[in-house]
């Protein structure tokens, strides 16, 4: 799994022209998931991602995590995060986890965050066309891939 995680001031998703879902302090995050994702990359990036210290304290200085600043998640599927661009100019996204395997993989990742979180968080719609709003805090933009822990 790749998460492309940013902090947010606030972040909004829109489908069909309508609001699904928005957040104000926390983090907006692009989920990527691959074939060969399970529950071990979930729990992984989940206490990864709640732990993250990039809220900043009252010195100013990111030693806060997501529960310290008491943020909210937004959380988007994003299968282009697994593109390979090594050959041509378009992009291959073999990688990418067919839906039969990324759908339930996207709802135990959002299952397992809310837990870790202790609410519910915002999310979009898999396979949807997505039109996602950012206002990046800082801005802040970490890229994590749950195969590169070691």
């Amino acid at each position: 799994m790749i998460v492309v995680i940013q902090r947010a001031s606030e972040a909004s998703v829109k489908i069909e022209g309508e609001i699904k879902a928005s957040i104000g302090n926390g983090l907006m995050i692009l989920l990527g998931i691959e074939e060969a994702d399970g529950q071990e990359d979930i729990d992984w990036l989940t206490r990864k991602i709640i732990n993250l210290r990039i809220f900043p304290d009252e010195a100013g200085v990111m030693n806060k995590s997501l529960l310290d600043a008491d943020g909210e998640i937004l959380l988007i599927s994003q299968f282009t995060l697994h593109a390979s661009t090594k050959k041509g100019n378009r992009p291959s996204y073999i990688k990418a986890a067919r839906p039969e395997t990324a759908i339930p993989l996207y709802e135990q990742m959002i299952s397992s965050l809310e837990k870790e979180l202790g609410k519910s968080i915002g999310t979009g719609e898999f396979g949807a066309d997505m039109k996602v709003s950012l206002v990046n805090d800082g801005p802040v933009t970490i890229v994590i891939d749950s195969k590169n822990k070691v």
